[in-house]
């Protein structure tokens, strides 16, 4: 019986705790131009509280692509990848405390048979492309009870490989603009 209601708490508890990032972030977006005088270590914290909402989106690739155009676009991408992955670690951990509330929506269930069918390989494509379902991907990958280390691995990877074309394409539309100036 105690096993029952520890449960419960876990779950309640990991709800409450990305409830309250995905507020704190949200309502802090505005002061995000502050970290970029920090450079890649501002990156890596944006990255991980952009990503960190499960509710609220947060503005992570405009900066990146931002910061690509005034640092080296490859340690931008690199760094905001990793800070990505990282900060997507609240989805899974929502997922993984059995919560029920978004598994029960039509999304949830076109993702979840994908993560489940393709495991790593679902996680990297979902994280590589730009899309509003990455979330979904990470709660059903916690659900799922995807070892934490597996999950990360393909999620970096994903995250790199769009965090920099982001970087690239904000490195690029510097120079661009540049030669038409």
């Amino acid at each position: 019986m105690w096993i029952k209601y520890r449960q419960t708490i876990y779950r309640i508890l990991s709800l409450v705790f990305v409830v309250v990032i995905s507020l704190w972030v949200y309502s802090i977006k505005d002061q995000t131009e502050q970290l970029k005088a920090f450079g890649y270590p501002g990156i890596f914290i944006i990255s991980v509280l952009a990503n960190a909402t499960v509710i609220l989106p947060a503005p992570g690739i405009a900066l990146v692509y931002t910061f690509g155009a005034f640092l080296n676009p490859l340690i931008v991408g690199i760094v905001a990848g990793i800070g990505s992955a990282i900060g997507e670690l609240s989805g899974y951990l929502a997922g993984y405390s059995g919560q029920g509330i978004v598994t029960k929506t039509a999304a949830y269930e076109k993702v979840h048979p994908f993560v489940e069918k393709y495991g790593g390989l679902a996680i990297l494509l979902l994280a590589a492309v730009p899309n509003p379902f990455f979330d979904l991907a990470g709660i059903a990958s916690g659900a799922l009870k995807i070892k934490v280390r597996v999950f990360l691995f393909w999620c970096v990877i994903g995250k790199i490989i769009k965090m920099l074309i982001f970087s690239y394409a904000g490195a690029l539309s510097i120079d661009w603009l540049k030669n038409v100036l």
